[in-house]
């Protein structure tokens, strides 16, 4: 193996599916993607670990089969969280830094995150990260940046994302379950966030709403930061168990019957047909359509509440970006424009090398944000209350990252 080369790993485990994505990253800071799978996955409920060996068991035979594409022995990963334990919180804190010449060095940082958290998060979650949305320093408002400025007094508005802290740690033990360190645990979305939107958009304001299997979540940006997330526990996967039940068909059938002819616009004319088992089954447009709509309405309902909820509803110009799998769905941009009353786009990751051709898809977006936060890892730690949160002091990989924040 060449030493020169480092090497990143993303691991998106949902509750239908886990799927991996191995970057490989050269001394002069190209990344190229060597190496991606999913499997199907098992034990998850609504992004929550129900049992511990069905995903460690997915995650040890796709990970086989990754190695053996990439050439690279995996021994850890930056791994997905999800479900509606996410918990956003929004706090400030106050410090007293010394007199007015004190120059503001990272030290002041880490104190001022820690005086805003300690306390304001509850004991039995686990903080995942700390947006700062901005500082002042001695009452002057507005600082995005204050290393090196000088003052007596630094305060700090920021958002915290937090996660049950018994959740988290089940979540280690599926990961031990399949061989597996963690580096670090990221939202899905956020994840999803990272690898497919870029500066602009997150600077005039944008939401990526998540539509995975079981799931659908939402990751706020603006003024450049995240602002928000938000989990509605309702997704793909329902749509296909109601038209089981309506249409009084298994759910493999109704998978069927969803990936080939639902779409948002529904704008299809002709009946349903299937062949199974070689008998041929028919079903009205009408009822099919009339499912699938009753259900996307409900979903996108929940999504907008939570945008209203945090006062994000119609204030977004860039509009909102579909990741997941559920965005594959035929037209769904078309049906989320009029849900949501915004611009929508299929979000999809772009700009990397190797065989990232292959993973150009939307139900890749979060693994490939994963990876993207993996090759930071050696940089940046997560937050950890009374002990300050390391971050990265420079590097290659602290500036190869910043090119590809898309």
């Amino acid at each position: 193996m060449d030493e020169t080369v480092r090497y990143a790993v993303g691991l998106d485990v949902g509750t239908e599916n886990v799927r991996a994505v191995v970057s490989s990253i050269s001394k002069d800071g190209v990344i190229s993607v060597v190496g991606y799978n999913e499997a199907k996955n098992a034990g998850m409920r609504k992004g929550i670990l129900a049992n511990l060996s069905g995903p460690a068991d997915a995650i040890d035979k796709m990970l086989g089969e990754v190695e053996r594409m990439s050439g690279y022995e995996i021994h850890s990963a930056t791994v997905s969280v999800n479900g509606s334990q996410l918990l956003t919180t929004k706090t400030e804190g106050m410090i007293a830094v010394g007199t007015v010449e004190h120059e503001i060095n990272e030290e002041d940082l880490y104190r001022v995150e820690d005086v805003a958290v300690t306390g304001r998060v509850p004991a039995n979650r686990e903080i995942l990260d700390v947006i700062p949305f901005g500082y002042s320093i001695d009452g002057q408002e507005g600082v995005r940046d204050p290393i090196g400025m000088t003052g007596a007094r630094l305060e700090m508005k920021a958002s915290v994302i937090s996660a049950l802290q018994p959740n988290c740690e089940n979540l280690r033990k599926a990961m031990e379950g399949a061989k597996l360190g963690v580096e670090r645990l990221v939202p899905s979305v956020v994840a999803g966030a990272r690898a497919v939107l870029n500066e602009r958009q997150k600077e005039n304001g944008v939401v990526v709403v998540d539509l995975g299997a079981a799931t659908t979540s939402v990751a706020i940006f603006e003024e450049g930061d995240l602002q928000y997330v938000g989990v509605v526990p309702a997704g793909s996967n329902n749509l296909t168990n109601d038209l089981a039940i309506c249409l009084e068909i298994n759910t493999e059938v109704a998978e069927e019957i969803k990936r080939r002819y639902v779409t948002g616009s529904f704008s299809g004319e002709k009946d349903v047909v299937i062949k199974i088992n070689r008998e041929e089954m028919t079903f009205g447009r009408e009822m099919v359509d009339e499912v699938v709509r009753a259900r996307l309405e409900e979903i996108f309902e929940k999504v907008k509440k939570e945008l209203k909820k945090v006062g994000y509803e119609k204030r977004l110009p860039e509009g909102a970006v579909l990741i997941g799998g559920g965005a594959k769905m035929r037209d769904i941009e078309m049906f989320a424009k009029n849900a949501l009353e915004m611009s929508v786009k299929i979000g999809a990751p772009k700009g990397l090398g190797g065989v990232a051709s292959s993973i150009e898809k939307p139900e890749y977006a979060v693994a490939v944000g994963l990876m993207l936060f993996s090759a930071e890892g050696n940089f940046q730690k997560q937050f950890v209350p009374g002990k300050g949160k390391g971050k990265s002091k420079g590097g290659f990989l602290s500036g190869l990252l910043k090119k590809f924040k898309f």
